[in-house]
């Protein structure tokens, strides 16, 4: 079977490309350096972003759970001006128990509403002391609609709540401080000075920003409220049924929370509404806004990487004189000349992004090793490592094949 003629020239073009880039190994691996470290940049780069925002994503469903919305008299979506906080903060009314009781009743599609309210103390035990802990009253099904996760003991339950029992469940940072190496299941937390009984402990969830998850104590809401008094606003949760439902749930809670408050068709709310859904799009706009500013500044390598190529594959037009004008008088033509040049230079540049790709790889296996951000190098990336960097290697080996194709043969074979 007979290859086509053009097929001939392209296997014969990779051969000879192949056969320069061997010739001169360490000239081509130094040449390569800028396009390795410029695809490695970008690939780790890109990995990092993404790995950063499913690590945010995760620790937020631990923090609030899955298909869960949180009616709050001030609650905002980040992007408020001082001034509109301020009309919030006149507007708004305070929630109390008969807009839970409300809610409850009219989000018939709701799988659960609870509701919350918190305060920060400093707890004193023993002599031990941990400052800044946030103790929180819940309602019962508090745990389901975040979807907690008890190591030790059990949550609040129901009854608790309707006898404002002096219980607790503490996090982990608590359990550390106060109950080092002893069970703490039926042991005593004071909290102002009340002793609670501790029913169980939560699953640790780490920090983020700083902020430790663990570092907090549930209470019962009516307890809550004899320790730290009625007036506190409470914090309205519900939860779906699946994410589905969840948009259609969220509206019908607005609506029943405005016919609560007596609200006409455009009177603005005088509540704020967050669900999760929301906050992951925040995130994923805040980790976009990192990648569109930070990943151009990793191309620049690239283009450097570019212009080094490019002064490579001049040095090697000027090497090779005799060797073009030779092959333009046994009849190859200017295109063919060219198309040598480009396969060389994308060739050359291709294997730096593959040498790039591998190099990126193990930076991405060390950075998920070391810290906590899961660091995944997706299809996508792998396809950008090589079409950019051949691009580039097309790109920059324009003008040295547009200079080898343009030697006269008479002149290149007197420049032996």
């Amino acid at each position: 079977m007979k290859i086509p003629r053009m097929s001939a020239f392209y296997l014969d073009a990779l051969k000879l490309a192949l056969q320069a880039i061997y010739t001169h190994k360490l000239r081509a691996f130094l040449t390569l350096i800028g396009i390795i470290v410029g695809v490695a940049s970008v690939v780790v780069v890109g990995a990092s972003i993404s790995g950063l925002n499913e690590f945010v994503l995760d620790k937020v469903s631990k923090l609030l759970g899955v298909n869960h919305f949180m009616v709050a008299r001030m609650a905002h979506n980040g992007r408020m001006t001082e001034e509109q906080w301020e009309k919030m903060n006149r507007r708004n009314k305070r929630l109390d128990w008969t807009d839970f009781r409300w809610l409850a009743e009219q989000c018939t599609d709701c799988k659960e509403v609870g509701a919350q309210a918190d305060s920060g103390v400093d707890l004193k035990q023993d002599g031990q002391e941990l400052f800044g802990t946030r103790v929180a009253g819940v309602t019962a099904n508090m745990g389901e609609i975040e979807d907690k996760t008890i190591v030790e003991g059990r949550f609040i339950a129901p009854f608790e709540v309707d006898h404002a029992a002096p219980v607790c469940v503490i996090g982990m940072d608590v359990r550390e401080k106060f109950f080092h190496g002893v069970d703490p299941i039926g042991r005593t937390l004071k909290i102002r000075d009340v002793g609670m009984t501790v029913v169980g402990v939560e699953q640790k969830r780490g920090s983020m920003l700083g902020q430790s998850f663990d570092r907090h104590t549930y209470i019962p809401l009516t307890t809550f409220q004899k320790l730290f008094g009625r007036r506190q606003s409470l914090q309205l949760h519900g939860k779906a049924n699946s994410r589905e439902e969840f948009f259609r749930v969220i509206d019908q809670a607005r609506v029943a929370m405005r016919n609560r408050h007596k609200l006409k068709g455009n009177q603005e709310d005088d509540f704020g509404l967050v669900n999760v859904e929301e906050v992951n799009s925040e995130i994923d706009q805040f980790t976009g806004a990192i990648a569109m500013v930070v990943t151009p500044i990793t191309l620049i390598s690239l283009i450097v990487g570019g212009i080094v190529v490019m002064n490579i594959m001049l040095v090697s037009v000027t090497e090779r004189t005799f060797e073009i004008g030779l092959r333009k008088a046994v009849g190859a033509r200017r295109r063919q000349i060219m198309l040598q040049f480009l396969i060389e230079s994308a060739m050359l540049c291709a294997l730096g992004g593959v040498l790039g790709l591998l190099t990126a790889s193990v930076l991405s296996w060390i950075v998920r090793v070391a810290t906590p951000i899961p660091m995944s190098i997706s299809a996508g990336y792998i396809l950008l490592s090589l079409v950019v960097s051949g691009g580039i290697g097309i790109l920059a080996g324009i003008y040295p094949a547009f200079k080898a194709a343009r030697l006269d043969p008479i002149v290149a074979l007197t420049k032996s």
